[in-house]
Parts: C-alpha cells; structure tokens; sequence
C-alpha cells in the first residue's frame, strides 16, 4: 500500500515524527471537541436549525478569525513555530475548559459562541503553523508525499477523534466529560511540540526576531509584501483560487447535508437517529479524504498536478449531480465520498503548489492568507445558503448551482494552467 510505504519512509525521520505527533494528537482532539459542539448546537432537542442558525454558527466559528488571520502570518514569519504549536495547544485547552463552565450554566448565548469562536480560530491559527513548518522536516522532494500523508492522517486522527467523542458522550451522558477529555487531549499535544527544537520549523530569519509589537505594527507592510510575493508566483495564485471556490461549493453542500439529515430524512423525535446518520455521512467523507491520500501522489506523478485538479473538479460536479440527486440517504453516502475524495486532493496539491512556489519568509503570510478565504468562503456559502435553501435542504436549484460551480472551476482552472507544468507534480 503505497500511503503505508510513504508514511514509513517520513517516519524515519524522527523531526517528522515529533511534528507529526503534535498534528494527530492536536486534531484527535479537534474531533472530539466538534461531537461535544454538534451535540450541544444542532442535535439538542430544544433546537431545529434552519440554515440561517447554521449560516450563523459558521459565521460565529470563522468569519472573525479571517479579520484576525493577518496577525497570524506575520507572527509565523517572526515568531518561532514551535513555540506557537506549545502556546496554541496550550491556549485553546483553556478556552474548552471555559466552554465547559458555560455548558454548565446551560447558557448557548454569546458567551459560548464567543468561546467558540476563539477556540476554532486558534485551530486554524494552529494548521496554518503545521503547514509551514513542515518543508523544515522533510526534503523538497517529499513535500507531496508529506501532503498526502500528514493532512490526511490528521484527518483519520479527527474521525478517531469524533468517534472517540460519539463514544465518551454514550458512556458519560455528558457533553461536560467530553469538553474536559478535549481540554486534556490539547495539553498533550501542546507538550508534544516541546520535543521539537525551539527554531527547527522557522522562520528562516536573517536577523533577531522582532518583539512583539514591532511584529504587529508591520502586519500591513509584511500583508501587502506577501501579496506582492504571491501575484509573481502564479501556480499558488491560481491554487488559491481554485480552494476558494471548492470551499464556497463544498460549504453549500454542508450546510444542505445537514439540513438533510436534521429535518428530511427524520422527525424531531428522532434526533438520535438523525446524529448517528449524519455521523455514518460525515465518515464516508472521511474515508473518501482518506483514498484521495492514497491516490494523489500517483496521480500528480502519472498525469500532473494541475490535470489532476481540474479533473477532481470535475468529478465532484458528476458526484453532485447523479447520485447526489436522487436525495436519498444511501446517495448522499456515495456523493460525500466521492466530494470528500476531491476535496482532499485539490487541498493536497494545493497546499504543495503555496509550499513549493513560495519562499520560506513569506510563506507563513500565504498560508494566512490561505486560510482567509477558505473561511470566507465557507462562511459566504453558508449566508448564501440561509437566503437560498430550505430549511429540509431540499433544492433542485441549488444542486444544479453547486454542479455548474464545480464544472466552471474545473474548465477555468484548466485553462488557467494550460501549458504550465507544476514543479511538484514532476516528484
């Protein structure tokens, strides 16, 4: 199996492993601090979301960190990155701590969203320090099979995560002891990035580091010189383009997914149900992240990097269509993996086209810049979803949207990269 044969060869590098452990520890817990949120949010008997409520619990959860994310890729081009995957681990075990006393008090009001919002935007402060440190610990040349193997076993980590989570919460009866066995998970990993060396992830600086408000007071200068960087590195530009529009499309097929389950295929009174099957979903999509795994560093070697974007586009336009359709449980099953599959292998490849194509004191900047509008645009499609869908997740007219908008990415991306042979995809 080719994704165990590259896992074994980057876990012979033992700067790998101990990064590596601080990802799967980190999203371990991020799988099962989503099962306490999920529980707690959209399957409590005193709610029945609509998707104006989910537009805005996404809303709550990412569109602030995109405001924030400058701040974090100027401090990833100063700061040491160990020491921010320590303080972030670190950080967010405190503010689940703090979710937990407010689930006590059995307050869902702007306290808890604000906590909520705090501990996710760490989160995506957290990956955005894992991607950029990584070409520290692994050769240029394994950066795709890196790509493949990290974010995706950090995705397995999370579904352990989840399960792990769905499991505490049968035993315990309790979304208290998952928060808490969250809030112990982060610490771990926060004491696992201690193994790594305080400067072996980066920056690369030629001087002294900066304090820390010489750090904040360049963040528009270092914003506008990361821009300038990226609009000369065309390959990232376009990538970058490319997960905007599959986060946008993706975000409106989450919200409708869940819509589906919540108030379609089953009745107020059985929101058990509705969970565990919104549950078996969401681990199809993961199994399908899983295989793109597998198969993405193959594909970029045997048909390009770029081809292969342009086709996963496309085949999440076919998925989408037929059999996602048919609005049947079982169909919906198969149009999640195949979506999670592409999904997984346009971020793969895009992540490697930012890593490959950007030079190293910049590439914290693109990597925040990476992350603003992959909230945004899930945050965009979910307002766009509240004006849109109904509140069963039920629309002819937006499914047609969501085909039309997979399908015009795939052709502009391949003309976009018509003729341009992506570096990595040659590895």
């Amino acid at each position: 199996m080719q994704y165990v044969r590259d896992l074994g060869r980057l876990l012979r590098r033992g700067d790998f492993r101990r990064l590596f452990a601080v990802r799967l520890t980190s999203q371990l817990g991020d799988g099962v601090f989503q099962v306490a949120l999920a529980s707690y949010v959209l399957f409590s008997p005193e709610r029945a979301p609509d998707a104006a409520a989910i537009a805005g619990l996404f809303a709550v959860a990412l569109l602030p960190y995109s405001i924030l994310g400058p701040f974090t890729g100027v401090l990833l081009d100063r700061w040491s990155r160990r020491q921010i995957l320590y303080a972030a681990n670190l950080t967010r075990a405190a503010l689940v701590l703090a979710v937990a006393a407010v689930v006590a008090a059995g307050n869902a009001g702007p306290g808890f969203y604000a906590l909520v919002l705090l501990t996710l935007g760490v989160n995506r402060f957290l990956l955005s320090g894992l991607s950029a440190g990584l070409p520290h610990v692994v050769d240029p040349d394994e950066l795709v099979m890196a790509n493949a193997v990290t974010p995706t076993s950090g995705t397995a980590a999370f579904i352990v995560g989840g399960g792990l989570g769905a499991l505490i919460k049968l035993v315990g009866d309790s979304d208290l002891v998952v928060l808490f066995t969250t809030s112990a998970i982060y610490t771990c990993a926060a004491l696992l990035a201690l193994r790594l060396g305080r400067r072996q992830l980066g920056p690369d600086l030629a001087g002294p580091a900066p304090g820390f408000w010489e750090a904040i007071g360049s963040i528009v200068a270092g914003l506008v010189a990361g821009a300038r960087h990226l609009r000369h590195r065309r390959q990232a530009l376009v990538g970058l383009i490319a997960i905007g529009s599959l986060r946008f499309f993706f975000g409106l097929v989450t919200v409708g997914m869940i819509l589906l389950y919540r108030n379609y295929f089953y009745s107020a009174d059985r929101l058990d149900d509705a969970f565990a099957a919104l549950a078996l979903a969401t681990g199809l999509i993961g199994a399908g992240l899983f295989a793109a795994a597998l198969v993405t560093p193959w594909a970029t070697r045997t048909i390009g990097l770029h081809h292969w974007v342009a086709l996963l586009f496309a085949v999440s336009a076919l998925a989408t269509a037929m059999p996602g359709g048919l609005y049947t449980q079982p169909a919906l099953l198969v149009a999640g993996f195949v979506t999670g599959f592409a999904a997984q292998g346009v971020k793969i490849s895009v992540d490697t086209l930012v890593q490959t194509n950007i030079d190293d004191v910049y590439r914290g900047r693109v990597f925040s810049i990476y992350d603003m509008i992959f909230n945004v645009a899930q945050v965009s499609a979910a307002a766009l979803a509240a004006l849109i869908l109904p509140d069963d997740g039920k629309s002819y007219g937006v499914l047609a949207f969501v085909v039309f908008g997979f399908a015009a990415t795939a052709v502009g991306y391949a003309l976009a990269t018509r003729g341009v042979r992506a570096i990595a995809a040659t590895r």
